[in-house]
């Protein structure tokens, strides 16, 4: 890294450690941590999430939980949801849906308006019959 002065260069080395140990990786097993350095210094981390269906990809909500997870954090009780719709409620896409199932089926949920407006739900409603780690053993 040129240009990067040691201290620097191991600092980003041990944030990339410690962020794969915060991959979420039962089925693989593969943890993968990295660290990406800013032109202004800043150490952003990273790390794996995987999930029982595993072609997903980022909406806001898997956003969320997996920057959570990359933080520590597996455990979670509700989510809001909002969007730029006015004249009904909105929730989470089906790969939302079956990503939040993997971190367990008892969230509440709260579809919200622009307007501040809400309705309660649950994941259990939302995505009923769900394919979850369970299946896979887990």
């Amino acid at each position: 890294m040129a240009g990067t002065d040691n201290a620097k260069v191991k600092e980003l080395v041990l944030k990339c450690m410690q962020a794969r140990e915060m991959a979420y990786c039962p089925y693989s097993r593969f943890p993968v941590g990295a660290a990406i350095l800013t032109a202004d210094g800043a150490i952003i981390t990273g790390c794996n999430v995987e999930n029982a269906s595993f072609g997903l990809t980022v909406c806001a909500e898997r956003t969320a939980i997996q920057r959570a997870i990359a933080e520590g954090h597996r455990k979670f009780s509700a989510i809001a949801v909002t969007c730029d719709i006015k004249d009904s409620f909105v929730g989470p896409c089906g790969a939302c849906r079956q990503v939040l199932i993997e971190f367990g089926t008892d969230w509440v949920v709260y579809l919200t308006k622009p307007d501040g407006s809400y309705k309660e739900t649950s994941l259990k409603e939302l995505l009923p019959l769900a394919f979850s780690p369970a299946h896979l053993g887990h």
